[in-house]
């Protein structure tokens, strides 16, 4: 979950990680053919997790099928029933049976953690996602944040001299 959380990798793409470096295919844009760094601490679980999988050679997928005995990735269904549902729900989040959440979820989770919580540059973020035009970054991928929003109501009432005290 760490590596797809942090990296803002789209399902197909996370999926098809391989050891070595290597193309499987196409990219959803020439954006996405991008560099996608990757921070030592994600280096290490990756490390990590390459120690303890039976599917280690460099051919091998990051994220194989056990079921298929390494020979195709994980498929994003399981991945999402067997592991990131599972996750999500011991982390506190309140997902409804039926309701809709995957990896996708992920991307938009951290662009609008980067952007309102962190205080990363738009750009910045734009480019982690490896999205072709800002406006995708800002208008579908970050929402308002009501913290923030809740705080600037309060610096306007003060500037117009309200005070904190209700009578």
């Amino acid at each position: 979950m760490l590596i797809c959380a942090a990296t803002a990798l789209r399902s197909s793409e996370i999926l098809a990680l391989r050891w070595a470096k290597g193309e499987d295919g196409e990219t959803k844009t020439d954006v996405s053919d991008g560099y996608v760094p990757l921070h030592s601490l994600l280096a290490g679980h990756l490390r990590a997790w390459q120690c303890q999988t039976p599917h280690a050679s460099e051919t091998d997928f990051v994220f194989p099928s056990f079921r298929a005995k390494g020979r195709k990735p994980l498929c994003s269904s399981a991945f999402v029933a067997d592991y990131l549902r599972p996750a999500a729900k011991k982390a506190g989040v309140h997902i409804d049976d039926g309701q809709r959440f995957g990896l996708h979820n992920l991307r938009h989770s951290l662009s609008n953690w980067l952007v309102n919580k962190a205080k990363v540059e738009p750009k910045t973020v734009q480019g982690i996602l490896r999205h072709s035009k800002i406006q995708t970054t800002l208008d579908l991928y970050t929402q308002e944040d009501s913290d923030e929003t809740r705080a600037a109501q309060g610096e306007f009432l003060n500037a117009v001299g309200m005070s904190a005290a209700v009578n």
